[in-house]
This record gives structure tokens, sequence and C-alpha cells, in this order.
């Protein structure tokens, strides 16, 4: 038997190149952490599927420097707003046009191939982050120091194999890493089949309209959706006595689009129906061998959440990875990580089933009462970001589990790019005892005004932000800042991106 010491070691394998685990692996390799990603297919997929991602999905594109490259080629969304069978509106859901907290908007879309391009290419910046494409992984096998990836390359059928510290499933719904975890899956109750058809406009069509509509109509329940360009996509309700491949059929297609467009208007894409699922795996984790993105967790795509939840699993991760290679922390620290993360998105995809049943108009009350009523308009929905789960957050102190802001600098610029993926301290001022002593970064009123009036609107002197950016911890006087540093221990800093 060949040596282990023989094999080519990372400290991090991640199975799957989508857009979840390419994050992930910028994120490595921001921290400088040996990662190698490992994909089945040759190239991006082609062909449209998210569609959708959020503020706090920009912030991390933020964080790993590709924010930039990423905005040319998304647009803002103006928002959802859903109609009854006679095209009365029963709820809307508007997104602010204006930046949010947390520094970008609320809702952008965006065609998932140039999304994975643009996250492809930032790879190339790491030296330390290998991608393999082609390389089919059929083995996983665990021991006390690691976990040894064996594969295919499909290029020429030849076995491989390598040995790395840890193995991250983002290899989507059917993964081979929970397989090998031997982890079931929590059914949250919503299975539904629906046709995704994906169109090119020939011509202008501005009567479609930028707002997401979901037609809740009981006969047909459907879904339109604004895509970047002349892309357009409907989401339409297979009834139960449909087959699938006869739906999916060009002419049946058509048939089903009538009401909105013709041959004339569009070029058909892409038609297929999918199943969608409500899911969550019941274990994340099994010693070196760990789950992100679908692997982990599906939802229905009315709230637009799916890869949102995958790209916060990738922040939630990395920077704790990062802190155990580095000896910073024990592997006890990714015990945290299901435990914050899986109560976050139960959140949304129970909200995303509640959606669901309004548009099938199967649960309206249920549906509606998720918004808020109005004197003589319709419900207003207004989505609140779920907080983590209990994990590092100290949640008897206030603000513990939320999302920090962003904050603008003196110099204009934003308050991320200065602080990279890291801890930070927000104190009202740096001249506090022992705020020398912590050794970690610190923004005050003196870099960015808006942090003393955000501190003093919470009654805090002080916060701790994590890298991910949500709350660690929160300080009102002198004694709990005493102990919200003696909770940076050790204190975690990476570099800024290039």
């Amino acid at each position: 038997m060949q040596d282990k010491s023989a094999y080519e070691e990372f400290d991090v394998v991640i199975v799957g190149r989508g857009p979840v685990g390419v994050t992930l692996a910028n994120l490595l390799g921001l921290c400088g952490v040996r990662t190698l990603v490992l994909e089945r297919e040759a190239r991006t997929y082609h062909l449209p599927r998210a569609v959708h991602f959020d503020d706090e999905c920009m912030r991390v594109f933020q964080t790993i420097g590709l924010a930039d490259a990423i905005l040319p080629h998304v647009i803002l969304s103006p928002g959802m707003l859903f109609l009854d069978a006679a095209g009365k509106l029963l709820l809307d859901w508007l997104r602010p046009q204006t930046p949010t907290p947390m520094g970008w908007n609320l809702s952008y879309r965006f065609h998932q191939p140039d999304l994975e391009d643009v996250l492809i290419s930032g790879l190339a910046r790491w030296p330390h982050v290998t991608l393999r494409n082609r390389c089919d992984v059929f083995a996983l096998d665990q021991d006390e120091t690691g976990v040894r990836v064996r594969y295919e390359d499909l290029s020429n059928g030849k076995p491989s194999e390598v040995r790395a510290h840890y193995v991250i499933g983002c290899d989507g719904a059917r993964s081979l890493v929970r397989r090998f975890i031997g982890s079931a899956m929590d059914d949250l109750g919503f299975h539904e089949r629906w046709l995704v058809i994906d169109v090119l406009l020939k011509r202008a069509r501005d009567d479609l309209g930028d707002y997401s509509l979901q037609h809740c109509d009981s006969s047909r329940p459907a879904t339109y959706v604004r895509g970047t360009g002349t892309r357009r996509r409907w989401e339409i309700t297979v009834l139960p006595d449909e087959d699938s491949n006869d739906v999916a059929q060009p002419s049946k297609v058509w048939e089903l689009l009538s009401r909105w467009i013709t041959p004339q208007d569009a070029e058909l894409e892409r038609a297929a129906v999918y199943t969608f699922h409500s899911a969550i795996a019941e274990h994340w984790r099994s010693g070196r061998l760990l789950l992100a993105g679908d692997s982990a967790h599906q939802t229905p795509p009315f709230l637009g959440q799916g890869m949102c939840a995958g790209i916060r699993d990738a922040a939630n991760l990395a920077w704790k990875l990062a802190a155990i290679i580095r000896g910073d922390a024990t592997a006890g620290l990714l015990d945290t990580y299901q435990s914050e993360r899986l109560p976050h998105v139960r959140e949304f995809i129970e909200l995303a089933i509640r959606l669901g049943g309004v548009i099938n108009t199967k649960a309206i009350e249920a549906g509606l009462a998720a918004g808020e009523a109005r004197e003589n308009a319709p419900v207003k929905l207004d989505v609140k970001k779920p907080l983590l789960g209990p994990g590092l957050a100290l949640g008897d102190l206030p603000l513990a589990g939320h999302l920090a802001p962003q904050f603008v600098l003196k110099d204009g610029n934003r308050s991320d790019d200065r602080i990279g993926y890291s801890h930070v301290l927000l104190a009202d001022s740096a001249g506090r005892p022992g705020l020398s002593q912590a050794g970690i970064n610190i923004l005050t009123s003196d870099d960015a005004e808006g942090v003393g009036s955000w501190l003093h609107e919470h009654g805090l002197i002080a916060a701790l932000v994590r890298p991910d950016r949500y709350i660690r911890a929160t300080a009102r006087n002198d004694a709990e800042l005493d102990r919200l540093i003696a909770a940076i221990t050790p204190p975690t800093h990476v570099p800024s991106a290039a």
C-alpha cells in the first residue's frame, strides 16, 4: 500500500464547483487555506438556474473582492406581486431601490452562468487554490488525521486520490458527500412538480414588466420572473394527471405561455419539469465531512433564497475552517456550524412553503398572515432575515445573532473593505480600557460616523462582529465590555481581498 505521505495533500477539498462551492473556495483562498475543488463536469452549465440573490450575498461577494466584477451582470428587482385569478392584487412584496444597511441592494436578478464564470475566474488570484474539472469523486475514507478522497479523472479514465483535513460537499441535492455522512433528510412536506420555462425575447415586451408576478390561480398557478437582458422565465404548475415529458414539449409549452407571449415574441431556450422540494439534512457534519448548499437543504423557489442559503453556509463555514487549520481553534468550533445555520435556513424554507400555499391558493390565510395588513390596500409582505441559531453568539446580550450593518468610512469606502474577512470590534471610542490589548481590528466613529450613532441607538458601547458579519457579542457597559474582550480568544484576522 502506498504511504499516506506520498499523496498530494490539501487542507480542504470541496466537491462541486457551483456558486456555493466556488464562493467557499474563494473565501478559503482569502484565508490562505490550501484548497482543491473537484468538479465532475467540464465547464459551467450553460442554461439558467438560480436567478436571484440578496444584499447579504452581495456582501459576501464584496468580501472576496468580486462584487465590482459581478455588478455588470445583474439588474435590480423592484419586488414581487401576488395576483388572484382575475388579476387583482392580493399581496405585494416591494424591494427598496436604495442600499440596505448591508451596503447593497435587497434584491438582484442574474444569469447563473455569468455569476459562476466570475466566481471561477476569481480563483486564479489564489495560488494555493486548485480547480480540477472532469473529476468524479467516488470514495471518501476518514481516519484520525484526515480524509482520503478518491476520484476518477474522466478525461482519461484514470483513478486518482488526494488527502485533505476536511471535505465539504457542495455537490447538490443528490450529494455523494451526504451519503458518506449517512444523513437522512428531514422532509418539511412540500413536493410539487413545476414546468420551468426560460425564453429569450425577440422584440421588446415592456408590458411584461419588471416585477416578479405570482399568479395565484387555483386552476394553474404560475410565476413570471424578469431576467437579465432579454431573458424571461415562467414557472407553471404541472397538474397531477399530466405527464412530465408531455407537458415539456414545445407545442404544450407555447399553449401554456399563450396568455403572455407567442413564438413570434420569443425563442424557447429551455423547458423542463422540476420537482420543488423542502428538506433539510439531519446531519451536516460527520467528523471531517461537511455539507453546504443544496446538499444540506432544499427549498421551494418562491422566496428566491435557495442559492442565498448556500452562500451563507460558505460564509459561516470558511472562517471556522481557517481558524482550525491555523491552530487558532479546535475542531469543536465546527459544532456551531449546523446549530447556527439550520434554524436560519429552516425559517426561510417554512416561509417559502407558506408563500407557495398562497400561489397555489391552498392556504391563502396562512400565507397572508406572513404579511402586514393595511387598510383598503393589499397585504404587504416584509420579510425579516432570521437570526442565527445557538452557537458562538452570546445570546443574552442585545443584537447577538443579528447581522451587523456595513458603514461608510470617512474616505467614502465601505467598512468591510477595510476589515476584510475577520473579526472587528465596533466601539464608541478607541480609548476605552482594554481595547488596545484585544488584538483585533477596531472600528470607531473616528473611522465612520455611523458607528457611534448605531451603537447609541441600541444602547451599546461596543459590538463584536464575526467575519461572516453576524454579531457575536455586545456590551452596554464596561463590565460587559470586559466579557466581550475575553470572548476574543483567539482573534481571527484575514487580509482584505485584493
